[in-house]
């Protein structure tokens, strides 16, 4: 009975955040208080881990300053998280990616995931890619029906 009620609570406290993952580059808006102002700070960096789910996820956030690390760890669903901005996406084989924390220069980048693919179907809307070559594609089709 109680985990009921306890579920319900939490299913009224989740927000929608964009479904990203590790290795994406994300825009995290947060608010600060200050006495008795508040303001919105903006935090870039690459995710590096998710873990949890429902109201307990959260997402470690690693961008580097001054050739100095820094990460945060962000609870994904708390109040004091505006809004989270997918800026770029990566191509990441691993779930966790804590080896880019011993990484420096350009071995610390990843690869992005649009690269190469002309076919990534995303968000039920083809890239510019393969939405130039499905026309082709009908074209012969409707040839090689009427040739027939």
């Amino acid at each position: 009975m109680t985990s009921l009620i306890i579920e319900e609570i939490n299913k009224s406290q989740l927000k929608t955040v964009p479904g990203f993952k590790a290795g994406d580059t994300v825009n995290v808006h947060f608010r600060i208080v200050e006495g008795d102002k508040e303001r919105t700070q903006m935090f870039q960096g690459v995710c590096i881990s998710r873990q949890g789910r429902g109201i307990n996820e959260m997402a470690v956030v690693r961008k580097v300053v001054d050739e100095v690390g820094v990460e945060r760890i962000f609870p994904v669903c708390s109040p004091m998280v505006a809004k989270v901005e997918i800026v770029r996406r990566a191509d990441a084989r691993r779930a966790k990616l804590y080896y880019l924390r011993d990484r420096s220069g350009k071995s610390r980048r990843l690869r992005d995931q649009r690269r190469g693919l002309k076919h990534n179907v995303k968000d039920g809307v083809p890239t510019p890619g393969a939405q130039a070559e499905a026309p082709k594609v009908e074209a012969k089709a409707t040839e090689a029906a009427a040739t027939a």
